[in-house]
């Protein structure tokens, strides 16, 4: 890990991490992170030394041309920057990464380190999976929480699922046994419409970690880019009858499932936002 040498003090800082990889169906997940990297203008604090943790010969590194031909090495890691969103009176410590292929455990330790390091009590973890929820509907999203009180005081619908984990669920997990504060929020991604981007359901996180850290959440062009995909995706579903008449039948397995008081928790949340973000622009 670089040392973290020269940094502005930070005030009350909550670390927002995603990682490429298994854990990112549709991108969703580092393209929040990707997406508040640029809105926010996140300054650089540290990476990791790739040497460590990737095998270069399943996650290679990539040769870019810069001005006279020039080439560079861009080497797989994961990198830690931090903001002041206006309107907030925290910092905010982003982590994009790819999901390391060796020594996770270490890995873990170096990140649970670093947090300590920089005063971070609470951390959002964000990933993507695919699953059988229609594009036509709101982005389903469930988590996990350090301990059931945390996840009772943010109203997080807990998964429960079993098996295989990735990077997000073990790093979680070592931050929990540290002691610190620690929250997963997943976006269930389509498994029919599966590559990349997902804008849909990176606006969906994108609002989720609003929701939970009551920070104004710059949404930027993704509101029209997510209706821009699932417009694409009515107009290819429309295309194939087979695909149309499944879209269907998720359509009304989603509806009978939703419970009649969800539409109004929505609506309560979008007022929210919506507050937050006005109260933000009049600060800023």
């Amino acid at each position: 890990m670089i040392e973290l040498e020269g940094l502005p003090e930070l005030v009350d800082p909550v670390l927002i991490a995603a990682f490429e990889g298994w854990n990112d169906a549709g991108e969703a997940s580092s393209g929040v992170i990707a997406h508040l990297e640029t809105a926010w203008q996140a300054q650089p604090l540290a990476a990791l030394d790739p040497e460590d943790y990737y095998d270069f010969q399943v996650t290679r590194p990539i040769v870019e041309l810069g001005e006279g031909l020039t080439r560079s090495i861009i080497w797989p890691t994961t990198r830690l920057s931090y903001a002041r969103p206006p309107g907030s009176e925290r910092d905010v410590v982003l982590l994009r990464g790819i999901e390391p292929n060796m020594r996770w455990r270490s890995f873990c330790d170096e990140i649970v380190g670093v947090a300590h390091e920089l005063g971070i009590e609470l951390s959002v973890m964000l990933g993507a999976l695919l699953n059988d929820s229609p594009h036509t509907r709101p982005v389903p999203i469930i988590g996990a929480a350090s301990d059931e009180a945390l996840a009772r005081e943010i109203n997080l619908e807990l998964s429960r699922y079993e098996g295989p984990t990735g990077i997000v669920g073990v790093l979680q997990h070592a931050l929990g046994q540290a002691g610190l504060k620690s929250v997963s929020l997943w976006a269930s991604v389509p498994h029919y419409v599966a590559q990349p981007p997902n804008p849909k359901a990176t606006l969906a996180l994108l609002r989720r970690v609003e929701d939970l850290l009551d920070i104004p959440m710059p949404v930027g062009d993704l509101e029209e880019e997510a209706r821009a995909w699932e417009h694409g995706v009515d107009e290819l579903a429309s295309q194939d009858s087979e695909v149309a008449e499944y879209v269907k039948e998720l359509e009304e397995r989603k509806d009978a499932a939703d419970l009649p008081e969800a539409s109004g928790d929505a609506i309560a949340a979008e007022f929210e936002r919506y507050l937050r973000r006005r109260n933000g622009n009049t600060d800023s």
